[in-house]
């Protein structure tokens, strides 16, 4: 079976599930929900899995793009999590998604505000990371040590920093994405190579343990799937599948900064927040120029919005916190856009940043599995929990789960760092040649492709050919080859699933607006 999703298969698929009784219905297409519907459909399974509006349309979208090692976790006594957390970074960094996850350096600078009793603190801290990573079995030319670095080595790697008392940094590296949606896709699209039917664009009116009440979305119609095992996935929205299940959600609000607004910044930032041991703010640069500021880690009250406003409370808080440790402000003109996500965690007394992201399953008397908490890194883990579980209560012929060992779409071997030492960080400086020359723009095009394709790279070059447009850069650098990629093969519907979801364009409304004509003429082509 191909790995393609697109509008053809979807109807297909849709006549097609009405007169099944498939093995496994998943219900939410988020990275828990796509992990399951590849777990299950790895172990030989028949499965369908829905989502009342797109793959990656909820939560899974709206992270910190952060694949870590749970130093996090430990430094609050949750040793399982962050082991679990270490080893699934490994896997996704050396095996299943190469081409998708890599590992970055992020700077803590050591400004007078951070105290050298802090810091001593905060390397113990990494050096234990270092340990996970060892005990995780993840190999340090794909994930490199932590060390400290002098003032000018981080002004190098950091110009916008201030100079003023910075005695230096130090630098870690941890796994990272370029992009969260598009894992979401890979898994899902992987699922369906594996025979899977992915249904965006279904929602679950009602649903048990033997399967749902389902509204198509486009074309209105009310029909059944039939089940013998049903997984919600549907993260903070499970509870209104779920009666009984108390959810406390936490909202992580990150700011979209200009490409212009730091330049030189060529590693992240680990800014401690004050008065807080182990909480800091994440300055993340993006392959596309644009720089992601986050996050907080607030209590969400009331009912659970399809899309959760960003109070502007948050973003004084957060530029705050940035403008701390900078040379030059960054004003709040310079915030070309916005976005927080909602993490599912299980209701628990305390502050929200100190519950636990363990992952829980709970499951009704009639059989439905449903699982919530959890995060990005863990994906894979929880989604091969909540089929274990759905395997034992339906007593599935099925075998172990096979995900931990199975490449997904467009995996290529993992390369790591450019150097296996972190020398050349170390060093401050970036090994590039600026992109100058047109052999280093194609380089350049090139390497953006392949963090983005992996080993489909090369198809999304070749569309590139079949018309000059197909081939100009629109906002963020994004081809129309790439757009009508998405429409061919990534399941993409209309322009909001192009902009927000397979690309990032729509994080800034105005780069969203200059791309409209470009995403319609995909949907046309």
């Amino acid at each position: 079976m191909n790995s393609s999703l697109n509008a053809a298969r979807r109807e297909r698929e849709l006549a097609e599930v009405r007169g099944l009784v498939v093995d496994v219905l998943v219900v939410g297409l988020g990275a828990t929900g796509a992990g399951a519907a590849l777990d299950a459909a790895s172990r030989g399974l028949s499965v369908a899995a829905i989502d009342a509006y797109d793959m990656a349309f909820g939560t899974s979208r709206w992270s910190s793009k952060m694949i870590h090692g749970g130093l996090r976790y430990l430094a609050r006594g949750q040793v399982g999590v962050a082991y679990e957390s270490a080893v699934e970074r490994g896997r996704l960094l050396g095996r299943t998604a190469p081409h998708l996850v890599r590992a970055h350096p992020y700077l803590l600078p050591l400004v007078p505000e951070v105290s050298r009793r802090h810091a001593a603190l905060v390397m113990t801290g990494y050096r234990v990371g270092e340990g996970l990573r060892i005990a995780a079995r993840t190999p340090r030319h794909l994930l490199p040590g932590p060390s400290r670095i002098t003032a000018a080595q981080a002004l190098a790697l950091a110009s916008p920093l201030t100079s003023r008392g910075l005695r230096g940094a130090l630098l870690s590296w941890d796994g990272r994405l370029a992009d969260d949606a598009r894992l979401v896709v890979t898994v899902a699209r992987t699922a369906a190579a594996l025979g899977a039917r992915i249904l965006t664009r279904c929602r679950a009116l009602e649903l048990s343990g033997d399967g749902a009440l389902v509204r198509d979305e486009l074309g209105g119609d009310t029909f059944t799937i039939r089940a013998r095992t049903v997984v919600n996935a549907t993260g903070v929205w499970a509870a209104g599948l779920h009666p009984g299940i108390r959810l406390r959600p936490s909202r992580g609000t990150h700011l979209v900064l200009r490409p212009e607004t730091l330049p030189g910044l060529d590693a992240g930032l680990h800014i401690p927040i004050p008065g807080e041991s182990n909480r800091f703010a994440l300055v993340l640069p993006q392959p596309d120029g644009r720089v992601h500021v986050g996050l907080t880690d607030e209590p969400v009250d009331g009912p659970v919005p399809d899309v959760p406003p960003v109070p502007e409370e948050d973003v004084t808080f957060l530029l705050a916190i940035l403008n701390s440790v900078l040379e030059e402000p960054v004003r709040r003109e310079d915030v070309a856009g916005t976005y927080a996500g909602l993490r599912p965690l299980l209701a628990a007394e305390g502050h929200t940043a100190d519950l636990s992201r363990r992952h829980a399953l709970l499951t009704t008397p009639d059989g439905m599995v449903t699982i919530v908490g959890g995060k990005l890194t863990t994906y894979r883990r929880m989604a091969e929990d909540a089929v274990d579980r759905a395997v034992s209560l339906g007593r599935l012929d099925a075998g172990r789960s096979r995900t931990a060992e199975l490449p997904l779409i467009g995996a290529v071997p993992a390369s790591g760092p450019e150097d296996p030492d972190g020398a050349r960080i170390a060093n401050g400086t970036n090994g590039t040649n600026g992109g100058k020359g047109a052999d280093g723009e194609g380089d350049r095009e090139a390497g953006r492709l392949l963090e983005r394709y992996g080993s489909e790279a090369g198809a999304v070059r070749a569309l590139m050919a079949e018309d000059p447009w197909l081939a100009e850069p629109g906002p963020t650098g994004v081809t129309g080859a790439e757009l009508v990629w998405a429409v061919r093969h990534e399941g993409a519907l209309d322009v909001d699933d192009l902009l927000d979801r397979r690309t990032r364009i729509g994080l800034v409304p105005q780069d969203r607006d200059a791309a409209l004509p470009l995403a319609r003429a995909a949907l046309a082509y």
